[in-house]
């Protein structure tokens, strides 16, 4: 079974998890594969969340395949319920598993309130030469890249302390201007304690003395990914981002991956549409910058679709419960009337 992309879904994966304090769940057979995290939450009790997967190496439709997925399924069940799992939270490969996994267990398998990890996510070829992978990128994107260089932009790659404590700054401003909440600065720490050196890199952007941009980009199988990012407010004219990847991407190419996980975008037929119009609004404008930024360095490549999250209920109460519990005026609803 090919899993050389599938970082999630990594024995290094595990082990970071776990080294943040969380329980995790190994399964492993005949072709399939199910790593997952159990979380825990209040007053719902458990669910055991397995990102990018499960994996299975054969297609689904043979009559064969589609028994021994249905036997793995089931005893994915049976570990997670000895666990007092209330539901397994799965992201399928493809459609075609997603399929094969509600066949396996019938009526039992709903869209998950949310996705956990991006639906869409943009990843790129990178085993042409760099002049063509140049040429391909967007004008915009190409003439940002010599305008950083231009302007004395340095780009290195570092596990030093004091670069790392540079970047969670950065990681925490970034967060705080646009709102979102990011990991604990011991998150992020943990990358670098529990993954090696050849795995895991810092890499900075230096201009005049100061970092001002800096990504944690994991090398893992033939793909490379950019992970997490953050940048300074200031001198955002010298354009450093654009640099930034794309010493990353020549990084990666030079040690012989074929593929550049830029992570998630949203493209124009997938706009998130189930919110109110100024959520709407908002939500465009914040992944129409993201989605353009990474698009602009492969502008032919298609991104890649997921189906999404979906979540195997194993207790209809305690799940019917969760749901309650996400809507706060559901509770207050329940507490005056």
């Amino acid at each position: 079974m090919n899993h050389t992309r599938e970082l999630l879904q990594s024995e290094n994966w595990l082990a970071f998890q776990a080294s943040v304090g969380r329980e995790i769940i190994r399964f492993s057979s005949d072709d399939f594969l199910a790593n997952g995290i159990i979380h825990r939450l209040p007053l719902v009790g458990t669910y055991l969340y397995i990102p990018r997967g499960p994996i299975t190496g054969n297609s689904q439709q043979s009559t064969g395949n589609k028994q021994q997925l249905r036997g793995n399924i089931q005893k994915l069940i049976e570990e997670a319920k000895e666990k007092n799992v209330k539901w397994i939270r799965i992201e399928p490969q493809n459609e075609e598993v997603l399929q094969g996994i509600k066949e396996a267990f019938d009526g039992g398998v709903l869209r998950a309130p949310h996705n956990m990890q991006p639906k869409e996510i943009f990843v790129m070829d990178i085993t042409k030469d760099e002049e063509m992978l140049l040429a391909q990128m967007k004008s915009k994107t190409r003439y940002n890249i010599r305008l950083a260089e231009k302007r004395g932009v340095k780009v290195f790659e570092t596990r030093e302390e004091k670069y790392i404590a540079a970047f969670l700054d950065l990681i925490t401003a970034t967060s705080g201007r646009k709102g979102i909440t990011s990991h604990s600065r011991e998150y992020y720490k943990k990358f670098f304690t529990t993954l090696p050196g050849e795995m895991c890199q810092l890499f900075v952007a230096e201009y005049e003395g100061r970092i001002i941009a800096a990504n944690i980009v994991i090398f893992y199988g033939d793909t490379v990914t950019y992970l997490h990012g953050g940048t300074a407010d200031e001198h955002r004219d010298v354009m450093a981002p654009y640099l930034l990847q794309w010493e990353q991407i020549r990084v990666a190419k030079a040690r012989g991956h074929y593929f550049y996980d830029f992570g998630g975008v949203k493209t124009a037929s997938n706009q998130h549409k189930a919110m109110s119009k100024n959520q709407e609004s908002k939500n465009k404008n914040d992944w129409n910058g993201i989605t353009r930024f990474k698009v602009g360095f492969s502008p032919q490549t298609q991104s890649t679709m997921y189906p999404g999250a979906y979540d195997i209920v194993l207790d209809a109460r305690a799940y019917f419960f969760y749901n309650f519990l996400r809507h706060p005026k559901n509770i207050i609803h329940s507490l005056f009337r």
